[in-house]
């Protein structure tokens, strides 16, 4: 995976003339085809069930009188019946659509398994300036490009990007809370306009705790704009100390149904790219992929769930206990690429009586280390690792299953050795 370029003092210079001339952003949609991103029901698009006439690579589209590009992704062996999740990547000031294409947008094109359609949008002046909502407009015409022509889930958009990219995601949530299901915003801030912004919208805010180009205090302000409108409880997360080359992932209580806010804050200054342990960005070993792909995929429902995902064990009174060595585990390569690759354990429960509980151990080959791990709480990144259940999955039924999923490093051409599972 290619290694973005940072252009901080560009950034700096501009941050103040950026702010000053974002420009309003138009209500509304893209017509027809911008349904609401939590109807309740899967809606097909008007691609859907047709020969595609488009291509993955660059496109070329006519929005507000100019002439725009776009980079698009399609899944390997598209099926023209299947309703495909859409990504929207957004890059950061004087980067491009190709810097987000060839870092696989922000790290999910490999974790997604063929499961999603990317975009990438070039943005006039290497930025998203939004004069007069041109590049809302922008989003609302490629979208509309592409549904008309590919098979896209509606209850299935979304929007990330870094720095200037962040501030553009923002802006769609803010304008199109209808239209796009859930954003990620990488140490970003009002930059690109907030038109409307009193509408819930499922939103994820990354942002270092020492940023010297856009101060964390910006980024608390867009995910606060959320907290209200989501009906999420007020808190004052926790934040990684200076020097702990950590971060602190809060997910937030008492959200509207179906609107989750999370905030990620990392020991770092302006990257999309952090990695715990070290001071200096790498695409491929970063946490935010993982953590963000999750947050994303949790809305895998056409539907939007009628009770947030609980953070505690939910029974009061506990479920019976299993004995040692009643559930099973089973390990599974979900994707790869150059230098990493995705893998998911399944942990089963044959047994006529209920989990309450379990502990996974398997041991990674050489040159193998995890970078990011959803769905349970891990003990060691290399070698011999345990896998403890998350506070949500840990009750497992009769007959039933849960699974959580990693990323590491490495080559994932050898799957992990030794997989056991006991409970409790």
């Amino acid at each position: 995976m290619r290694k973005r370029r940072f252009l901080l003092p560009s950034i700096t210079a501009a941050v103040l003339l950026l702010a000053a001339t974002a420009g309003g952003a138009l209500s509304g949609g893209f017509g027809a085809t911008a349904v609401a991103a939590t109807n309740g029901a899967l809606a097909a698009t008007a691609g859907c069930g047709k020969a595609p006439t488009l291509t993955s690579g660059t496109r070329t589209i006519q929005s507000s009188g100019q002439s725009r590009t776009y980079n698009l992704r399609i899944p390997d062996g598209y099926d023209r019946n299947h309703p495909y999740r859409l990504v929207f990547g957004f890059h950061w000031l004087n980067g491009s659509a190709n810097n987000v294409t060839s870092a696989g947008y922000y790290g999910l094109q490999p974790l997604s398994n063929n499961s999603t359609i990317f975009v990438a949008p070039q943005g006039l002046n290497a930025g998203w300036a939004n004069t007069n909502g041109r590049d809302l407009t922008l989003f609302d015409d490629i979208s509309r490009q592409i549904e008309n022509d590919l098979c896209v889930d509606t209850t299935q958009r979304f929007a990330l990007g870094w720095s200037y990219g962040g501030a553009m995601s923002y802006a769609v949530a803010c304008a199109r809370p209808t239209v796009i299901r859930a954003v990620t915003v990488l140490s970003g801030a009002n930059l690109s306009g907030c038109n409307g912004g009193t509408q819930p919208v499922a939103y994820f805010g990354i942002h270092g705790t020492f940023d010297s180009v856009l101060n964390i205090s910006q980024g608390r302000q867009l995910r606060d704009t959320f907290v209200r409108n989501n009906g999420c409880t007020a808190q004052s997360p926790r934040e990684p100390s200076r020097g702990s080359l950590t971060h602190i992932t809060t997910a937030y209580s008492g959200c509207r149904a179906g609107y989750p806010v999370q905030w990620a804050a990392f020991d770092g200054d302006h990257t999309p790219s952090p990695v715990d342990g070290s001071g200096s960005p790498n695409d491929s070993r970063t946490w935010t992929s993982g953590e963000i792909w999750r947050f994303f995929s949790q809305f895998e429902s056409t539907t939007p769930p009628t009770t947030p995902p609980p953070t505690t064990p939910p029974p009061t009174t506990p479920p019976p206990t299993g004995e040692p060595g009643d559930c099973a585990a089973t390990y599974r390569a979900v994707n790869s690429w150059p230098g990493g690759f995705q893998g998911e354990v399944t942990v089963a429960n044959p047994t006529a009586t209920t989990l309450n509980g379990w502990t996974v151990g398997l041991t990674l080959a050489g040159g193998q280390a995890i970078s990011s791990l959803w769905g349970g709480a891990n003990t060691g990144t290399t070698g011999s690792v345990t896998v403890r259940n998350a506070a949500y999955n840990g009750t497992v039924g009769a007959n039933a299953s849960t699974t959580f999923g990693f990323t590491a490093t490495g080559d994932g051409a050898t799957p992990p050795g030794n997989v056991t599972c006991t409970s409790p």
